[in-house]
């Protein structure tokens, strides 16, 4: 059997998706391991391991007394990867030694670019993702792509679920020493992260806890959902948080139809604040009506997975010996 992969490597797992060369009938899933940046320096060790593992739990997937595999082209979308940078080139050279593929039987790419080919196969749209970060991009009806966002948690994460917990964080330090009312959103926030509200020293241990490396954005990102419960109380400080985070959603998705002179486009939202955070999804679709007229929110064809499975049956029919 011939086939064809497509990874997901996120930076707390990676998904592979196995379909068969054809009719594209999907066979096989497995996961290894997440992935973190190239240039980190375990960032090509762990890249290579999340193809590889992912890869043979997928492989182990396929029915039993299978005639003999080989796969034969694959695409990854991966978290960190910028589309035309030495990064890019770095992954594909790794992917294809990985994978055990020939170069120009593997694309790499940054996994909102197969989120977008899962979300719309056939034509225009935009994905606007929020996670632990935030990014958008969109497709026009000839194929052309543009991105707003997503330059890193210390840049630009507006919108974000870490922009989102640190935003509360510093709030509630000016709760603490008076330049703002108190309110039930530090007592929250501080006992999420075992923090003792009416201790005077926690401020201190709380701007230790924030630098510390295992904090990192993760750490901000993890308070979310707090605010989002204290928003949905109506607690005012946690209110203007999320709506103001909303809006810089939305602001990239109207961002991303000018850059390609899209009309009234489907938005498709994805990420995990987006999926759960329900009091930033509201606000996200009113201010999405006024930052980008005649736009409709959609629901995902497929995921980033059959974006990559899609982009990898391409690649095997561009290389396919005539």
């Amino acid at each position: 059997m011939r086939l064809i992969a497509g990874f997901d490597a996120g930076q707390t797992h990676t998904s592979c998706r196995l379909a068969l060369v054809g009719d594209g009938r999907v066979i096989g899933e497995g996961e290894g391991p997440g992935v973190c940046h190239l240039a980190a320096p375990e960032g090509p060790a762990r890249f290579g391991a999340a193809l590889r593992e992912s890869l043979v739990q997928a492989m182990a997937r396929v029915e039993s007394g299978s005639p003999t595999t080989m796969l034969v082209a694959a695409a990854v979308g991966a978290s960190g990867i910028e589309q035309g940078s030495p990064v890019q080139t770095q992954g594909q050279a790794l992917a294809a030694q990985a994978l055990g593929l020939a170069p120009e039987r593997v694309m790499v790419t940054g996994d909102e670019r197969t989120a977008l080919r899962g979300a719309f196969p056939d034509g225009a749209g935009i994905v606007v993702i929020s996670g632990t970060g935030s990014i958008a991009v969109s497709r026009d009806g000839q194929g052309c792509e543009h991105r707003c966002g997503g330059w890193g948690w210390l840049l630009d994460g507006a919108g974000s679920a870490m922009d989102i917990g640190r935003d509360g964080l510093a709030l509630s330090l000016q709760m603490a020493d008076g330049r703002l009312p108190d309110s039930p959103l530090r007592l929250s926030l501080w006992e999420a992260l075992g923090l003792d509200p009416d201790d005077p020293g926690s401020p201190q241990r709380l701007k230790a806890l924030v630098v510390a490396a295992s904090f990192g954005p993760a750490g901000f990102a993890r308070l979310a959902p707090v605010l989002d419960q204290q928003a949905a109380a109506g607690e005012a400080t946690a209110i203007a948080v999320m709506e103001r985070n909303a809006a810089a959603l939305a602001a990239l998705a109207a961002g991303v139809a000018r850059g390609l002179n899209l009309i009234g486009p489907a938005v498709c939202p994805m990420g995990g604040a987006l999926t759960h955070l329900e009091q930033l999804r509201r606000p996200f679709a009113r201010n999405l009506e006024l930052a980008l007229p005649g736009s409709r929110l959609v629901t995902a064809a497929g995921d980033a997975c059959q974006g990559a499975l899609a982009m990898a049956a391409a690649l095997q029919a561009v290389s396919q010996p005539a």
